[in-house]
């Protein structure tokens, strides 16, 4: 097919959660990429087992030694009945199948896998400001506790909880990232297993977590986006890290990478180090993302980061692609904007002429979106978009 001739349109998913539209399209890899490109040294794997009691954990959390990562609302949705079942899990005395911690190089663990679980106990025994909740829905010691909060339990049902015994699987600081994050990825088999973007939020720091939420809590990226900061899943802080990383690396910077995963994890190691991206790089950073943000309003009004083709306008819109967020936001920093106010009607005709007719320049931000010839293509043709009616 040539780019003149017309391709059947594309269908558009939208990601769901909780039967909850997300506003993000569904990004669609291909399913024969396989997940490692080569074999571990088992070496580089290091995984210690400990055991603690549940008040020994919840201590930890309290003194900060063990993180519930915060700003992590994901793991946070169970219902009432839920969290209360769980308690009465530990109160009948049901082992909990093991969590998965992550120790960094000063001591301090993460919970990666199993926070549902602790965060709804540590709500359960210690919550403050209406975190704390009484139990409901019990299966079999409804008479016993139903309706009661911790402080109303009896001393032995206290004790039962607080001397609980749970296992913990500590990955070792010494185990390099690239193979943490796919031991994270491959123990995430959770009722509703973490996303890319929260699997690598519980490994950060709180220097890249500040960045990235500071980023998306801009009044530029929430006008430009219809209002995604916050978002449930944190695709808002995965797209502002994507622009970190091309911001970074540039386009052809990510074929070294070659796939988006540890191009995305080795620029969250940049963000977290002042070594290698100070607090000078960093403010230029903001400036530039503020600055596209505030451009691609400007050029594309609601319609930004947004399939748009031609023809009759649909009813709504699409929901926010992430292959074009990060080719058109990288592009228009670049820019300045009263130049493309001239060249609005320009560029718009342009973009919406590529995701209409352009059937490689539609493959390049719909499927397989991080095979390196279609990141290069779309970046590309972006930025020869960008320079209509100059």
């Amino acid at each position: 097919m040539t780019s003149s001739e017309t391709p059947a349109p594309p269908a558009i998913q939208e990601e769901y959660f909780l039967d909850v539209p997300t506003g993000i399209e569904v990004e669609a890899e291909d399913e024969e990429v396989p997940e490692i490109d080569r074999p571990w040294n088992p070496e580089q794997i290091r995984v210690n087992s400990k055991q603690f009691s549940l008040r020994n954990a919840l201590d930890m959390i309290d003194d900060e030694s063990l993180e519930l990562a915060p700003d992590f609302q994901r793991g946070r949705v169970w219902k009432h009945v839920q969290k209360s079942r769980l308690i009465e899990s530990v109160l009948l005395q049901i082992p909990l199948p093991a969590f998965y911690f992550a120790e960094d190089v000063d001591g301090f663990m993460r919970v990666v896998d199993g926070l549902q679980r602790l965060s709804t106990i540590h709500d359960f025994v210690r919550g403050e400001d209406g975190a704390e909740f009484a139990l409901k829905g019990l299966e079999y010691l409804g008479e016993a506790v139903e309706g009661k909060r911790f402080v109303d339990l009896p001393a032995p049902w206290k004790r039962r909880i607080n001397n609980a015994q749970i296992m913990a699987h500590v990955i070792d600081p010494t185990t390099p990232p690239d193979v943490m994050y796919d031991i994270f990825k491959r123990i995430n088999t959770g009722g509703t297993p973490l996303n890319a973007q929260e699997i690598r939020h519980c490994m950060s720091k709180d220097r890249s977590r500040g960045i990235l939420k500071k980023m998306t809590s801009s009044e530029e990226f929430n006008a430009a986006t219809n209002g995604m900061g916050g978002h449930v899943r944190m695709n808002d802080r995965e797209m502002a890290l994507r622009f970190a990383a091309f911001w970074l690396h540039g386009a052809q910077g990510y074929i070294e990478f070659g796939a988006m995963d540890p191009f995305l994890q080795r620029t969250t190691a940049i963000l977290d180090s002042q070594q290698e991206a100070d607090d000078v790089k960093i403010d230029k950073l903001m400036s530039d993302f503020r600055k596209a943000m505030k451009n691609a309003h400007v050029v594309f009004g609601d319609q930004a980061f947004r399939k748009w083709p031609e023809g009759p306008d649909h009813m709504g819109k699409y929901p926010i692609n992430r292959a074009l967020f990060e080719a058109w936001a990288i592009t228009l920093a670049n820019y300045g904007t009263g130049d493309l106010e001239r060249r609005t009607e320009s560029i718009v005709g342009r973009a919406r002429s590529l995701m209409t007719r352009d059937y490689r320049y539609l493959e390049a931000i719909t499927s397989s979106t991080g095979d390196t010839k279609r990141v290069i293509h779309r970046f590309r043709a972006t930025a020869e978009a960008a320079d209509a009616g100059q």
